[in-house]
Order: structure tokens, then sequence, then C-alpha cells
């Protein structure tokens, strides 16, 4: 099994699933009409969205982020609080929904992620999925993080972030 399970989800109908946590790395190449498809223990954690949002990650990574619709909701209901007048939150929301996607999940799995977005971080064929717990990344195959970068920078991560 290439992902760990951290949490039960409960499934009560199709995309009203509790969302589990996101975990492991999926080697994929995209088909001949450029689709992704999302792997099944990953869309079952997050509960077989029937939609899911893509957009770049803020991080400063070269790598996408792809976010279960209950996850990215919450988010951008920060973002409906703001007043109309506030300049930066307008800017956000203008640019997040300049290089944003909101993405159909087909019946296997499948998305089409936009050829600016896939240009972006320099995709050709084939892609890395990182399980980034409650996101999914998308990087071009060879730009990820190293397994020896990975297992490197674990410990000294966690006491960083104190987990």
């Amino acid at each position: 099994m290439k992902s760990q399970e951290v949490s039960q989800s409960n499934n009560t109908g199709k995309g009203t699933a509790q969302v589990g946590s996101l975990l492991g790395s999926y080697p994929h190449r995209l088909d001949p009409k450029r689709r992704m498809t999302i792997p099944a223990t990953l869309r079952s954690r997050m509960g077989m969205p029937e939609i899911v949002y893509v957009m770049p990650s803020l991080g400063g990574k070269k790598c996408l982020e792809v976010f279960h619709p209950q996850a990215f909701e919450m988010r951008l209901d920060e973002l409906n609080k703001a007043a109309l007048t506030d300049e930066a939150a307008a800017d956000f929301v203008t640019m997040i929904g300049r290089v944003s996607e909101t993405l159909d999940v087909d019946v296997q799995g499948r998305v089409r992620i936009g050829d600016a977005l896939l240009q972006h971080i320099g995709v050709d064929r084939d892609v890395m999925i990182i399980g980034a717990v409650n996101r999914l990344q998308i990087w071009a195959a060879g730009n990820e993080p190293s397994l020896d970068e990975a297992f490197g920078k674990l410990a000294a991560s966690a006491r960083t972030i104190h987990f």
C-alpha cells in the first residue's frame, strides 16, 4: 500500500463523507487527453468528491495544490466575511479566481487540469502526486522533494511546527 490511513472516514453519501488525512506518493502519467487520475485511495479519503479545486501553491513551491471542496470552501468562507471595500481581500479574490480552477472528477477519478497551470509547474507528461494531509500536491516528475530530502528534513520540520 502506498498510503497510510490516519483517520477513518464515514461514507454517508457521495461527496459528503468525513475527509481523512491524505498521505503517500503516487507517480502518474497524464493520458493522451492530458487527464490525471486521482488514485482511488486518495479519492476515498477525500470522500469521493464530484469536484475538486486546484491552485498554484501559495507557499512558494513549484507545485499545484488540489483541495476537497469542504477544505477549500472553508478557506473561502473567511474571504466572504471581508468587507467589499477591503482592497487586499478584493485583490486576492481576483487573483485566486484568475489562477485557480474547479475541476469535475469523472467516474474513473480523472480530472483535466488546465494547460496554464500544468505549464506553470513544468509538467510535460509525468507527475508526482503527494498527499499533503489536507490536500494533494501535484509536482512535475523530477521536481518533487526527494525521499532523501523528506527523510532528512522531517524531524527538523516537526520540531519547528511543534508536531
